[in-house]
């Protein structure tokens, strides 16, 4: 079974204190248009961007356990796998959180989401909705 280890610094854990809680299930997910949980596109950014998505489920996918300093329940996918080396922490500097590992930065600016699935009867609603508002 495939697991990786996160050590997050002092800085980070005090920011996440105030966006996840221990029974989140917290989501180290690349932000490149090649998940669900993604909403930005385009391949320039393969590989370098990532967020932590928090969500209220499991998802098969993302069946990675991420060891944490915190105790929280993360996990990643083997797709991320691919860009994610030894050594990887990730540290609250000048309002972002930073993903390193040993080669070095990963990402400088990652974000933490609460993800909401809408289903299609939502997303239809929503541009009604948009749309009375603009009449």
């Amino acid at each position: 079974d495939l697991n990786m280890e996160i050590k997050i610094k002092e800085a980070a854990e005090t920011y996440l204190q105030t966006k996840v809680t221990s029974d989140d299930i917290v989501l180290l997910a690349l932000n490149d248009g090649s998940n669900q949980f993604s909403n930005m596109g385009g391949t320039c950014t393969i590989g370098a961007s990532f967020q932590f998505v928090i969500v209220d489920k499991m998802y098969d996918k993302f069946d990675v356990s991420v060891e944490n300093n915190m105790g929280l329940k993360m996990y990643t996918s083997k797709d991320e796998l691919a860009f994610l080396t030894d050594g990887l922490n990730v540290n609250y500097k000048n309002g972002f959180l930073v993903l390193s590992d040993n080669s070095g930065i990963i990402d400088g600016a990652m974000t933490v989401n609460q993800y909401q699935p809408r289903t299609e009867a939502e997303l239809k609603e929503q541009m009604e909705t948009i749309g009375q508002k603009n009449c």
